[in-house]
């Protein structure tokens, strides 16, 4: 059956925690993730334009945190706001821990 991870109340599979891992697993991410944890509803552009990055650098980098289940988007007319999820919280206590 193989090992599984707690994660928010579910069991996460060694693949779905691979998935995890590698979203968060690149500084930019990292940057980005706690970027929103201090200012949380912001755009790409805003994002891009707080960490000094390229629209289209920052906008992979939200995309592949979105997949790995760590940032929410949500709607605000033209634009896309976006915010942690709790998994995302906990991925950032834990690289706290790492410090």
């Amino acid at each position: 059956m193989g090992l599984r991870y707690k994660s928010e109340g579910m069991t996460l599979k060694p693949r779905q925690l691979e998935r995890v891992i590698k979203g968060f697993a690149n500084h930019r991410r990292v940057d980005i993730l706690l970027l929103l944890q201090r200012t949380p509803e912001l755009s790409v552009a805003e994002i891009a334009e707080r960490l000094s990055i390229g629209y289209l650098n920052a906008s992979d980098h939200i995309r592949k945190l979105a997949i790995a289940g760590l940032v929410l988007k949500r709607s605000d007319g033209k634009s896309v706001r976006h915010a942690l999820t709790p998994r995302a919280k906990v991925v950032l206590t834990f690289c706290k821990t790492l410090e």
